[in-house]
């Protein structure tokens, strides 16, 4: 038996993208899952996937601290610990900074990144009273470089980053591994959404084919949950791009200015195929 197979996850965001192949693919390898999104009715695509009862599956709106508790309180009741949490729900509103509302504001951060806070708050609590447990967050490569038109995504992974490598040094002694894992544009609804906005040029300035919600697996089941790394950047080499331009803004300015032009010219390609 594999250590996937005795082990029990938790997968927010399952009902689609990342979250949703993360669960499948935990289902597939015959590991019990809590599959949560805040959207109940498109977990259902999952219940194919489980087998011997292995699957939860469960309605969780990952803003609220009361929600969070009484749903690791289930996991707990129908397995008895919790081995890894994946912190992957996420929204976007692309947007400039004088055009934003408040629900702007309070809808990504709130998600975004007081998700992830809630999450593995809840998460530490069980994991410090068994001894054990991993913790991974999906944040972003837009929270290791700013990104112009998506300032506000931008801020909440930025935070969902520190947050995550701050705790992970917290809880290093505690035997509970944390990992942020930090990826370009992957193909997914959300990246879909994006497509007609041109505040999110940057989005497209990467590769010509974005990564794949495979690709994030691959870096999940071959890294993340072998290894524990603090982080993960895909692709690397894009990784190494965004901690240039973090660590050096102002020398930035002009490379910023030509991947606006490409990811405009890479949207429009996409708005045509």
């Amino acid at each position: 038996m594999s250590a996937v197979q005795e082990q029990v996850h938790l997968v927010t965001g399952a009902a689609s993208g990342i979250g949703l192949h993360l669960a499948t693919e935990l289902l597939r390898r015959g590991a019990r899952v809590c599959a949560a999104d805040v959207n109940r009715d498109g977990l259902s695509t999952l219940q194919a996937h489980a087998q011997n009862d292995r699957l939860l599956a469960a309605t969780l709106d990952v803003r609220d601290p009361a929600q969070w508790s009484a749903l690791i309180g289930q996991v707990l009741d129908r397995w008895q610990r919790l081995d890894v949490l994946m912190n992957v729900a996420g929204v976007i509103r692309p947007g400039w900074v004088h055009a934003f509302s408040a629900d702007d504001v309070h809808l990504q951060l709130d998600i975004n990144t007081k998700g992830v806070i809630f999450g593995t708050q809840a998460a530490t609590r069980v994991m410090l009273d068994q001894g054990h447990g991993r913790i991974i967050n999906i944040a972003s490569l837009a929270g290791v470089a700013p990104v112009p038109g998506l300032a506000l995504y931008s801020a909440s992974k930025f935070a969902v980053r520190g947050f995550t490598l701050a705790v992970a040094f917290e809880l290093r002694e505690k035997n509970i591994r944390v990992t942020a894992i930090c990826p370009d544009a992957v193909q997914t609804p959300m990246l879909d959404q994006q497509v007609d906005r041109e505040e999110a040029a940057m989005t497209f300035s990467g590769s010509p084919s974005p990564l794949t919600v495979e690709d994030i697996g691959r870096a999940v089941f071959e890294r993340a949950l072998p290894h524990a790394p603090l982080e993960i950047t895909l692709p690397a080499h894009r990784g190494a791009m965004a901690k240039f331009g973090s660590l050096f803004p102002g020398a930035s300015v002009g490379l910023l200015a030509r991947l606006r032009e490409l990811g405009r010219a890479r949207q429009q390609q996409r708005r045509r195929s």
